[in-house]
């Protein structure tokens, strides 16, 4: 059960934005990842948590920013209720989407294990819904995804798995490249590998029967 830390930052300028704390594991049945987001300062502004089934369907979300609150699920599409954390302007949604997306890295994690692309079939498009901190107003988008390429490294606790990703955004035509080992992101625009307590998960979640 991998533990850790990741430095977050303005992509763009490198304005540090705070850290995510973070723990995830796979089990029998899927995936599920939990974290808490503090500022600069160390004040907490946010939480993450993410189950997964087998498939990587998200099968339940809770996600906090600031004074707002999104829960959503993988029905009919993507299902949504947003809503200011007391409880009040509760509002629904839905989208012909296969996920979610946002600032976190569990995001980058849960596309790439949704996709499961191999060098036989590399490239892939997907919708998404992404939640943007600090309001988390939904917006219904397309992202490319190709497999760049898998290296292995050796590491004290075993070889080391890294895949290299481009992203392209539909809309916007920006691009950028995430780096995953296993469940863990090493590597992404905004994100920082801080910490980690013990190796990646090889695999996020495997079909009963595989």
């Amino acid at each position: 059960m991998p533990r850790g830390r990741y430095l977050l930052h303005d992509p763009a300028d490198g304005t540090p934005l705070g850290e995510e704390h973070f723990q995830c594991a796979p089990g029998p049945t899927g995936w599920r990842y939990v974290s808490r987001l503090d500022d600069p300062a160390g004040r907490p502004t946010g939480a993450v948590d993410l189950t997964l089934d087998h498939l990587g369907r998200p099968i339940r979300l809770d996600l906090r920013s600031g004074d707002w609150q999104v829960r959503g699920a993988a029905l009919d599409g993507v299902t949504w209720v947003r809503m200011a954390t007391t409880g009040e302007q509760a509002t629904e949604g839905n989208a012909a989407a296969r996920a979610f997306t946002g600032a976190s890295p569990a995001f980058a994690v849960a596309t790439a294990h949704l996709l499961r692309l191999t060098p036989e079939e590399p490239s892939a498009l997907i919708r998404l819904v992404a939640l943007t901190p600090p309001v988390l107003a939904p917006r219904t988008h397309d992202e490319s995804w190709t497999l760049l390429g898998t290296e292995t490294h050796p590491t004290d606790s075993g070889p080391l798995t890294v895949r290299a990703y481009q992203v392209d955004d539909q809309e916007t035509g920006e691009r950028h490249t995430v780096h995953l080992a296993g469940d863990v992101v090493l590597a992404a625009p905004g994100i920082e590998l801080a910490d980690l307590d013990s190796p990646p998960s090889p695999t996020i979640a495997a079909t009963p029967g595989e």
